[in-house]
């Protein structure tokens, strides 16, 4: 068979051959021809052994500059990229051209395994149950979420066992603090049933931000206390060493994946309140931690109790409430009742809520708000609170520094914006603001922002005169309440029955 390459495969079948058959034989069941196997018989190596190296087929194109230049440089500096070198070299050299860019990246690399500086080592670990736990935040905003067609900046706190892969989510509002810190670990131990031997964060870092050295201590101090109160030994990886914390920093590209893949099966990433998606995000871990059920159940035997109770999950603040019915926090201002002016407040801040206690008492609870990117001041208002100062007074609407959180829905806010275009200053603030009193004197908010809408879609201005006609009282639903009187002839017998007994 000339001109037929053998392959390695063919002549060790014919060298195992060769151990009961002769040459020819042999050479035939192999499938070549019996020169061919005397020819092996003379030089026994395989095929593959005998093909010498590859030779270059184009001058090297580095040959005058890398051991000059080149690798001086890389000498110099190990850490120099190719590409800088790349464009270095072009700039001594343009006679070079382009094309070497690939070539010198490949002999930068095969330079590095031989001549360059050791590189940090990845220690993979053994976990043991009930020993680890770890907390990190992520942020979600590549997955466009939304509450009632608002988009939802957040993240989320992630915990997690090193053993047995249980995992928490808690949606975070504001950035990385102590506060959310505090509530999501505390509640994805509750959830779990117990507590690990030693839970490890990312040194806040985020939440250490913008903070001097004191409210940096406070905060340490916080957290170790946290820990101490479920019996957990606090430790933090090193900043900007993701890798400390890897148990759970390669885990968050694969939850955020789960997430997106839940939100694409749903059809939808809307939801009606912030209840819906934080119930959306608990269905989604659940379902990864009943893969887990085994592993979690070996974990749960092993971990310590919880305390009677959780410890603070919160921050405690005390405010002043000013003449404009409201105060400042974290460069927020928040309306309150006017009837506390001039009161100090103690409010706990949670992640999303205010909790307001005048003295020991329970006020009420207010949504937390954020101040702008641009270091603003963010506005939680409620009109309620200011309305009827404001009806004395309609036109400091026109002036207003919280007047867009002033509306209570996107109706209102086309309706004055209509109005304004419309009609005279004076006139469109004191028709915005008797809507509001209508709002609110005949609890409508919903029912009125429906009817400003349709009167908008018909291009009309909103008419107060039949708009009050429609959300009067209805007089027809309000029962008569007889008051039958007892005649005081019952009260003078039910005297001389007592006064029998006590004889």
């Amino acid at each position: 068979m000339p001109g037929r390459h053998i392959t390695d495969c063919q002549m060790r079948l014919y060298m195992k051959l060769r151990h009961t058959d002769t040459t020819p034989l042999a050479a035939a069941k192999a499938g070549f021809s019996p020169s061919t196997g005397y020819r092996i018989d003379k030089d026994p190596r395989l095929p593959s052994q005998k093909k010498a190296p590859r030779g270059r087929r184009r001058p090297d194109p580095l040959q005058a500059v890398w051991d000059s230049e080149i690798v001086p440089l890389l000498q110099a500096a190990p850490s120099l990229r190719p590409v800088a070198l790349f464009e270095e070299i072009i700039r001594r050299h343009p006679e070079l051209g382009t094309g070497i860019r690939r070539t010198l990246e490949r002999r930068v690399r095969a330079w590095r395994a031989l001549h360059g500086p050791e590189q940090e080592v990845i220690f993979r670990q053994v976990h043991e149950p009930g020993r680890m736990g770890l907390s990190d935040f992520t942020d979600m905003a590549d997955l466009a979420i939304t509450i009632a067609g608002q988009p939802l900046d957040h993240r989320l706190y992630h915990f997690r066992l090193a053993y047995s892969g249980f995992e928490h989510a808690h949606v975070v509002l504001g950035g990385e603090s102590y506060v959310a810190l505090a509530e999501g670990l505390q509640n994805a131990l509750w959830a779990l049933g117990g507590a690990p031997r030693e839970h490890r964060s990312d040194s806040l870092s985020a939440a250490f931000r913008n903070l001097d050295r004191d409210a940096r201590e406070d905060l340490t101090r916080r957290y170790d206390a946290l820990c101490t109160h479920y019996g957990m030994e606090p430790s933090r990886n090193n900043t900007g060493v993701a890798h400390e914390n890897g148990a759970i920093e390669s885990v968050h590209g694969h939850l955020k994946k789960v997430i997106e893949d839940a939100l694409l099966l749903r059809g939808a990433r809307d939801f009606a309140d912030l209840g819906a998606y934080r119930r959306f995000i608990d269905e989604v871990v659940g379902r990864r931690n009943a893969r887990n059920t085994p592993r979690i159940e070996v974990e749960r035997a092993v971990l310590q109790e919880l305390p009677d109770r959780r410890t603070a999950d919160y921050e405690d603040a005390i405010v002043t409430v000013t003449s404009t019915s409201g105060f400042v926090l974290r460069k927020v201002f928040y309306s309150v009742p006017s009837r506390l002016i001039g009161h100090r407040l103690r409010v706990r801040l949670f992640d999303d809520r205010l909790e307001v206690y005048l003295g020991g008492t329970h006020q009420f609870t207010l949504p937390r708000g954020r101040a702008h990117p641009d270091g603003k001041h963010g506005h939680v208002v409620d009109y309620r609170h200011v309305i009827h100062s404001l009806r004395r007074k309609p036109m400091a609407l026109m002036g207003l520094v919280y007047r867009d959180q002033l509306f209570p829905r996107q109706a209102y806010t086309r309706a004055f914006e209509a109005m304004m275009g419309q009609l005279p200053v004076r006139t469109a603030c004191r028709t915005m603001v008797d809507l509001l009193a209508l709002a609110h004197e005949r609890a409508c908010e919903a029912e009125l922002a429906e009817r400003l809408d349709e009167d908008l879609k018909a291009s009309r201005l909103p008419d107060l005169k039949s708009l009050r006609a429609l959300f009067s009282p209805d007089a027809g639903a309000v029962p008569d309440i007889v008051v039958s009187h007892v005649p005081l002839s019952a009260y003078e017998e039910l005297a001389r029955v007592h006064q029998g007994e006590v004889a």
